[in-house]
């Protein structure tokens, strides 16, 4: 048990355990509903554009870094457990736990690449744009025309992906098939998107 502490605050281990404990008391929160799984997901930036970067996207922020903090910590704990038994000592010890950092961290993204592919299924209905997340979006439509009766159109949400929807204009003013339009309400009833013409010239603020 001894060993195990003090591998656990040496270098490199010790860069990990901290940010360990912060992943255990995380999901303890999680776990007695005090937060969300995805209450980091709302924080925007640099962080998250990596990680959706190194494969590690359409999982919420949370799951991601517990995964990779986890298994980077596991990994540089048995590499330093394994140097102090090795005989090394100095500069060697030295050399060698910065490499065990470097393997352990690269491992622990691959390892963690091939765990979030399976669980983005489980976040699928939960990441996908809602139709309440077209509204105020350009679309194109793909009809030949749009009136109160009939109507498609192709919109591109947030996340880059696309969707033909059911779209319907009170106006008169032709919408062909190519033309821009903005959708401004969603009927729920008929399940269709209440578009409008659009000049382009004029941006929409």
């Amino acid at each position: 048990m001894r060993e195990f502490v003090v591998a656990a605050l040496s270098f490199p281990a010790a860069l990990f355990t901290f940010l360990l404990l912060v992943v255990v008391g995380y999901w303890l929160f999680v776990a007695f509903g005090l937060s969300d799984v995805d209450a980091l997901d709302g924080v925007d930036g640099a962080g998250a554009e990596t990680l959706d970067g190194l494969g590690l996207g359409g999982v919420p922020i949370s799951v991601a870094l517990s995964l990779v903090i986890s298994l980077s910590w596991f990994g540089c704990l048995v590499g330093t457990v394994l140097l102090s038994g090795s005989g090394f000592s100095g500069f060697a010890v030295a050399a060698l736990s910065v490499l065990v950092l470097v393997v352990a961290v690269l491992v622990a993204l691959v390892l963690t690449r091939l765990v979030v592919v399976p669980l983005r299924g489980l976040f699928d209905d939960r990441l996908a744009p809602t139709r309440s997340d077209f509204v105020g979006l350009l679309c194109v439509v793909r009809t030949g025309r749009v009136d109160r009766g009939f109507g498609q159109a192709e919109v591109t949400a947030a996340d880059g992906s696309s969707a033909i929807v059911q779209v319907r204009q009170a106006g008169t003013e032709p919408l062909r098939a190519g033309s821009t339009a903005v959708i401004h309400d969603y009927d729920p009833e008929g399940e269709f998107f209440w578009v409008a013409p659009v000049d382009l010239d004029f941006p929409i603020n």
